[in-house]
């Protein structure tokens, strides 16, 4: 992993690695393929779902090419959480993604300046609190996906193992956690990514690794990330 330091006198600092940026390049297009053939078999009566399946070919191509994207999707969580557990425990990784009374307090400190009630909005580390809600929503919800995706895959094999209540409390589970990610990616994720008046028209830091100083959105004394 490269680490992460300010660079140019402090004007910018690695945020990403290479293996990062990779690993959300994955991502995204999982994800995108997951909303674009799990959405339509939810809202299966819509006309741009039926546009959706017939372009792909029928409802059992379109549940194939789910399932490939799902596998690899797993297989990215997985790897990410094991990457992440021997980076902390064995090579000396800070865990900046962890939550702390900090992000609560940057938090409340950003209401105050919205209200005008503080001079300065939060000054903060690698990631900020925003950051962090958006990671371990996708990442718990992403998990959440796994287990039931997998029920709903092999409902009979599911049921040697678990009450049958599971396989339609599952598909209730995926599907709405589905939107939920899909409306937090498209509308949170996205605006904070380009919209945001802070890095329009785009933040390019999970392409380049490289983040801008914008203001007093970082500390500048956090000088080295691993990670």
């Amino acid at each position: 992993m490269e680490s992460g330091k300010l660079l140019d006198s402090e004007e910018s600092f690695r945020k990403f690695s290479v293996y990062r940026i990779v690993e959300h390049l994955g991502l995204i297009a999982c994800i995108t393929v997951l909303a674009m053939t799990g959405l339509p078999q939810k809202f299966y009566s819509f006309g741009i779902s039926q546009f959706i399946i017939t372009s792909l070919g029928g409802i059992d191509n379109v549940r194939s090419v789910h399932h490939i994207a799902a596998v690899i999707f797993t297989v990215l969580t997985l790897q990410h959480i094991f990457a992440a557990f021997i980076g902390v425990a064995f090579l000396q990784w800070e865990p900046s993604m962890l939550i702390a009374v900090k992000d609560i307090q940057d938090a409340l400190q950003n209401v105050k300046y919205c209200l005008g009630m503080a001079g300065r909005p939060a000054m903060y580390g690698r990631y900020n609190y925003k950051e962090k809600f958006v990671y371990w929503f996708i990442l718990l919800g992403g998990i959440q996906m796994i287990v039931t995706g997998f029920i709903l895959w092999f409902p009979i094999t599911a049921a040697k193992y678990f009450p049958g209540q599971f396989i339609p409390v599952s598909k209730v589970i995926h599907t709405n956690d589905a939107m939920l990610i899909f409306f937090l990616t498209a509308i949170w994720h996205i605006y904070d990514s380009i919209f945001n008046p802070e890095v329009f028209p785009l933040d390019k830091s999970i392409f380049t690794g490289i983040k801008k100083l914008t203001g007093p959105d970082t500390r500048k004394g956090d000088k080295k990330w691993k990670g």
